[in-house]
């Protein structure tokens, strides 16, 4: 299977990435045989993939760091790079390759720490002789210092060194940065295809599919997880409930509480098999015995290995959240449709009777400020305002309407 079939409903950013992928295994050829390099490479060293949440931004970036990394046989005979099958592809695709590297935001910001070793590597020319690929999944959360690493990097790239940033808006990141970048934009795949993904690869009934994707607006991962986590079903009718709970200040309080107990309940399942193996292999690799002493002097590292894991559940906690006020918002939009008559279709017909009764008794002038309300936590949340005080000024502005 190509690389390119994970990338659900983006044909023309597929397109334009094929090309490049054909034009850079063009010039490995063309260094490796000493010939002359295409004059008109649609090839260049940093690329910008935005896009809104769910359409694949992380997928198509590393679909592309497969494709360079190609070493299929068949390119020989006329095939494109990005086979899907041979060991280059496959290691990029499962994040061992050696001349791939992942920078994701371990808490909510990307440090300078945290690139301070990819921005070295950047410089080093790659372990197989074809491309050392840099991907940064979460562009947007790089603060000044690591942002100004990677546009020091950027600027003056290795000759077969290529950034791969995603963010999801292109204002998310520093025009000195993006003015370097080839910027591709994805959509919102839709309902449709992510279904199909779902039932093609995954083997979720069809109903159960559709449902999914609808319920979750197109967003692949989101679904897959709706579709087949039992718990991703439970914290979502919790969810959905939390409309129905916010008639006096005592259910809005226990309505916020909850909705934090769950998202922490979130990062605890996270963390607990991560955690636990990130430090039995840094234990092992210091020179510590299991249940033993650890040697003098690495006490530095298990305390930066700790701090790396509490933010990681921060982190994991405020994502988890962000996705429920997502799911907020897509009911009150549904309740706002049924109240204008719009013959748009519900994303969440699951819950018909709880969308009914909250459009009778509200107005479409009361729903769109409980909207505003919801995209207020979410600011509020992003400045760092503690994440319970921000729920519970959300769940009273919830009930005043």
């Amino acid at each position: 299977m190509p690389v390119w079939d994970d990338l659900v409903g983006q044909d023309r950013v597929q397109e334009q990435l094929r090309a490049a992928a054909r034009d850079a295994d063009a010039l490995v050829t063309a260094d490796a045989g000493g010939t002359a390099q295409p004059e008109a490479s649609k090839m260049t060293h940093a690329w910008l993939f935005t896009g809104p949440p769910g359409a694949g931004r992380t997928t198509a970036a590393r679909a592309f760091a497969a494709a360079l990394q190609c070493v299929s046989p068949d390119r020989a005979l006329g095939g494109e790079p990005g086979c899907g099958f041979c060991d280059g592809c496959h290691t990029a695709l499962v994040g061992t390759h050696a001349d791939v590297s992942t920078v994701a935001a371990v808490g909510t910001q990307i440090l300078v720490d945290d690139m301070r070793d990819t921005v070295r590597k950047s410089f080093t020319s790659p372990a197989n002789g074809r491309w050392q690929v840099i991907l940064v999944e979460d562009a947007e959360r790089l603060n000044e210092k690591s942002a100004n690493a990677v546009l020091k990097a950027v600027e003056e790239p290795a000759p077969r060194t290529v950034w791969l940033l995603c963010a999801p808006s292109i204002e998310d990141v520093l025009p000195t940065i993006r003015s370097r970048c080839r910027h591709l934009t994805l959509r919102t795949p839709p309902v449709e295809a992510v279904a199909d993904v779902l039932i093609r690869r995954d083997g979720i009934e069809p109903d159960a599919a559709y449902a999914a994707a609808r319920a979750t607006q197109g967003h692949i991962d989101h679904a897959r997880r709706l579709a087949t986590d039992e718990r991703a079903r439970a914290r979502r009718a919790t969810v959905l409930k939390l409309p129905l709970r916010v008639e006096d200040v005592g259910g809005c309080l226990k309505a916020a509480q909850e909705l934090i107990d769950a998202a922490s309940e979130d990062a605890k399942e996270v963390a607990e098999g991560t955690d636990t193996k990130e430090t039995e292999e840094l234990k092992a690799a210091l020179g510590g015995t299991p249940g033993g002493r650890m040697p003098r002097g690495t006490a530095g590292a298990m305390k930066e290995l700790e701090d790396k894991q509490k933010r990681r559940r921060t982190r994991t906690q405020r994502d988890s959240l962000d996705l429920a006020l997502g799911e907020l918002t897509s009911f009150y939009r549904d309740v706002l449709a049924l109240q204008l008559g719009s013959a748009t279709a519900l994303a969440n017909e699951d819950v018909r009777d709880a969308l009914d009764r909250v459009a009778r008794a509200s107005t479409p002038e009361g729903t769109l400020r409980r909207i505003e309300a919801v995209l207020a936590c979410r600011e509020a949340m992003d400045r760092n305002v503690a994440p319970l005080l921000a729920v519970e000024a959300m769940t009273m502005a919830l009930r005043a309407g």
